[in-house]
């Protein structure tokens, strides 16, 4: 069963919804913003992928971070702001198969999921 994790309203995610569903793919979906994200769950991402992968930096929620918080950020610090800052996870992030896929990309997910 696949598992999808990120924001219900994200357009991006909305694109992965859309797919899933023309491709006729069962999946579940857990919301960062009603859930939340456990400890152990987020550690397992950034060991996985590394802290650089897995925040988006490119986003709003990463620019307003303070100075400190960016530039002292490791893979500790990492798990600890994707918990109190789901907001800041790359999205969408979806696990199959104990396998993690990043972002949504129509051709990676035709390769790994069909």
């Amino acid at each position: 069963m696949i598992k999808i994790f990120g924001i219900k309203n994200c357009d991006t995610m909305k694109k992965a919804f859309r797919w899933l569903d023309e491709n006729h793919l069962e999946y579940s979906f857990h919301d960062y913003k009603k859930q939340g994200l456990d400890e152990a769950t987020a550690k397992e991402w950034v060991d996985k992928l590394g802290w650089e992968n897995v925040i988006n930096k490119r986003g709003t929620t990463w620019r307003k971070l303070d100075e400190e918080t960016k530039s002292t950020m490791d893979n500790k610090n990492a798990v600890n702001t994707m918990i109190t800052n789901t907001s800041i996870i790359k999205r969408p992030l979806l696990v199959s198969d104990n396998e993690i896929y990043l972002g949504f990309s129509p051709e990676e997910y035709t390769q790994q999921l069909l």
